[in-house]
């Protein structure tokens, strides 16, 4: 428990000062190798894990995505944000059990959506989307409060790409007890700082997913935390499909040139193993 204890104090003293990327390892490799690399944290993601199970993102069953989230959990030192979706329920009550669930898992945070999974109707009403978060703090803190809760408002992913009613909402749930604020989809930096600044003195988490802003450049924005979502799942799966296609389709290999070989990562997981056991 002491390792666990840890986690959250390191997680929360990350979101006190500074800004720092947290990247999304969609399988316990990628975690292993982003842990290597000196990240302090990581999150996982709902997209990458869904596609590496041959299944659109959203539609991972609740006990699947818990039993991925605790694995990740496990293969890290690290402390781990899960990105728990919707909550598995529409209702604040059944929110509420979702997160306790979450929290046995043994991450140091945890962040919660207000869309619906309906094209027609993307976003639950205010209220309603309020008092999930509500339901979601009120979970947390009955489990001991060290967990971190990130409350997004997913407007400008779900064809809402309003800023007045993303920032409403926004402020609402720092009002409820959202500990981060997060919209994925704002990417101008007049947006950024609208956010930054509507919920301030709390961090904001900013999602990049594109070649844009340096990490230089968001920091002096104030954002707080940088997570890359499903995107690194993607860049792999790209990079798969370029060279699948062209063994298919060409009868060419040209794509496998330059590609890491068997030995380098042999030896990176080799090395990380004999760490974790010394």
């Amino acid at each position: 428990m002491g390792a666990a204890v840890d986690k959250y104090a390191v997680f929360r003293a990350l979101h006190e000062t500074g800004c720092f990327v947290i990247p999304n390892p969609w399988d316990v490799g990628t975690a292993r190798y982003l842990q290597g690399l000196g990240f302090k944290a990581l999150a996982t993601t709902s997209a990458g894990f869904a596609f590496s199970q041959g299944l659109a993102d959203g539609a991972v069953p609740r006990d699947r995505m818990l039993a991925h989230i605790r694995a990740i959990v496990a293969a890290t030192e690290l402390p781990v944000n899960a990105d728990f979706e919707g909550g598995y329920a529409d209702e604040p009550a059944g929110v509420a059990e979702s997160v306790r669930l979450c929290i046995e898992t043994g991450i140091a945070g945890l962040s919660i959506e207000d869309s619906t999974g309906d094209d027609a109707h993307p976003l639950y009403d205010f209220d309603l989307a309020l008092a999930r978060v509500r339901a979601a703090r009120e979970a947390i803190d009955q489990t001991g409060g060290k967990v971190i809760f990130t409350a997004r408002s997913e407007g400008f992913i779900r064809g809402r790409p309003d800023l007045a009613e993303t920032i409403r909402r926004l402020r609402a749930f720092a009002e409820a007890g959202a500990d981060c604020l997060y919209a994925p989809g704002i990417r101008t930096r007049d947006e950024i700082t609208a956010v930054v600044q509507a919920v301030a003195p709390k961090p904001v988490n900013l999602l990049i997913s594109t070649a844009s802003f340096t990490l230089k450049d968001i920091s002096a924005m104030g954002v707080r935390r940088i997570s890359v979502g499903g995107t690194l799942a993607r860049v792999a799966w790209g990079a798969f499909i370029r060279s699948a296609r062209e063994i298919a389709e060409q009868g060419k290999f040209d794509s496998l040139a330059g590609t890491m070989t068997n030995a380098e990562l042999n030896a990176f997981f080799r090395n990380d193993r004999k760490r974790r056991s010394s």
